[in-house]
């Protein structure tokens, strides 16, 4: 494994994860998923950077993967897994799920994960 890739592409997607968790949970999709002001930013930023790692090390160590578009799709895949377990097991303690809000997670977190890994890979071909 390319240890300079696995670490330049993991913060960059890292990086990214914050960004774009900032413009859709934070701008865009607001309402949708409410806050009470008590946010941890540095486990937010801690979660964001564990997560451009983790494709990273993927991409990197196991897919060989430094093509923008099989790092969007690859990431997509990731993103939707990812979200799916964490929704399941999130909702699975509450009395009322509400799957609007959960489809809507789900959605969001595909996006954001492909958008992450078409970064990674495209940092991978860059470094190669």
């Amino acid at each position: 494994m390319n240890v300079k890739n696995f670490l330049v592409s993991g913060i960059v997607g890292g990086i990214v994860e914050f960004l774009l968790g900032w413009l859709f949970y934070g701008i865009l999709f607001k309402n949708s998923f409410p806050t009470n002001g008590n946010e941890n930013m540095l486990f937010i930023f801690l979660g964001c950077m564990t997560f451009g790692f983790f494709v990273s090390y993927i991409f990197t160590k196991w897919a060989g993967i430094s093509n923008v578009a099989t790092g969007l799709k690859a990431g997509a895949v990731i993103g939707l897994f990812m979200s799916l377990y964490s929704n399941f097991f999130m909702n699975s303690m509450t009395a009322e799920v509400n799957y609007q809000t959960m489809g809507l997670d789900v959605a969001i977190t595909v996006v954001m994960a492909a958008l992450v890994g078409a970064v990674i890979a495209l940092v991978n071909g860059k470094l190669k």
